[in-house]
Parts: structure tokens; C-alpha cells; sequence
């Protein structure tokens, strides 16, 4: 009986202890608030077009849903390739697409579809594309594959479409 008093006395002190967290989940993210990493690697141009667009698609929904999105667009591999301003390293043939995802992505930059667009360094060299040659709006990282481990590690849901 007097372990129970004891046990029942304890609970109701520590009730008063409990706080509210204004996150929903262990990563800290704000309840209303989407946090998501997409991972490009495409080498065809029409598939990133489409890729791009239903990422611009994805954020609208999520802001008619009441969200806040919080999107991030790593590119990788042969996707490099449309992160540059130097043509003459894209196929002529892809030219024209080439140039529609580069404003496509200045455009998201500027309209804050994305938080950020993030180019690996790792593919460059085999590549030759030369760092100088990025677009100003991505941000070139030193390894994408631990940028998309620190994003997930922030709370952002790692989604290679």
C-alpha cells in the first residue's frame, strides 16, 4: 500500500514536468513544416524536365495542404552536366533542354520553389567541367552524398526520383 502512495505521489509530481514540443517528430521539424532532399542523376534531359516539374508541382500542393516545404535539389552524376553553363560539353541534341533547366532552376531559385540547388564536386573532373562553370544559383558541395546525409539528418525525407 505504501509502495503504491509512493508510486502514485511520484507520477503526479513528475505530470507537472511534461512539456510540449512545438515539433512532431525526434529530427525537430516544425509541425506544419515538410522538409524534403531530392536527388537528381539523370543523364536524359526530357525525364529531369519532368522530374523538375513535379517537384515544382509536389511544393504547391504541399502549400495548399497548409505545409511550409523546404526543398532541396542535390544533382549527381551525369545530371552535372545541366548544373554548368558551358555548352559545349552537353550533346547538341540536348542543348535546347539544357537551357530550359537551367531557367527552370534560376527560376525556382528566384520564386523560392527550392531552398537550395546543390551541385556534387565529385563527377567534375570526370567530366571536365570546371567548378568556374556552375550556374550562381547551385551551390557546389564537396561530396552530395554527405550533404543528402546531413539533410536527412536535419529531418529532410531523402527522395531519389
Amino acid at each position: 500500500m505504501n509502495r503504491m502512495l509512493v508510486l502514485v505521489l511520484a507520477a503526479l509530481a513528475l505530470g507537472g514536468c511534461v512539456a510540449v514540443s512545438a515539433t512532431d517528430n525526434a529530427a525537430g521539424v516544425p509541425p506544419r513544416e515538410m522538409r524534403i532532399a531530392f536527388d537528381v542523376t539523370d543523364t536524359a534531359t526530357a525525364p529531369l524536365i519532368g522530374k523538375l516539374e513535379t517537384i515544382e508541382t509536389t511544393r504547391k500542393q504541399l502549400v495548399e495542404a497548409g505545409y511550409t516545404p523546404r526543398i532541396v535539389v542535390a544533382f549527381r552524376g551525369n545530371a552535372s552536366f545541366f548544373t554548368q553553363t558551358d555548352m559545349s560539353l552537353v550533346k547538341e541534341a540536348d542543348r535546347a533542354d539544357a537551357l530550359k533547366i537551367q531557367a527552370m532552376i534560376r527560376r525556382f531559385r528566384q520564386e523560392q520553389v527550392i531552398e537550395s540547388a546543390e551541385q556534387c564536386n565529385l563527377p567534375l573532373a570526370q567530366r571536365k567541367i570546371q567548378a568556374k562553370n556552375l550556374m550562381p544559383e547551385v551551390t557546389l558541395v564537396p561530396n552530395g552524398w554527405i550533404a543528402l546525409a546531413e539533410y536527412q539528418r536535419k529531418g529532410y525525407a531523402y527522395i531519389a526520383p
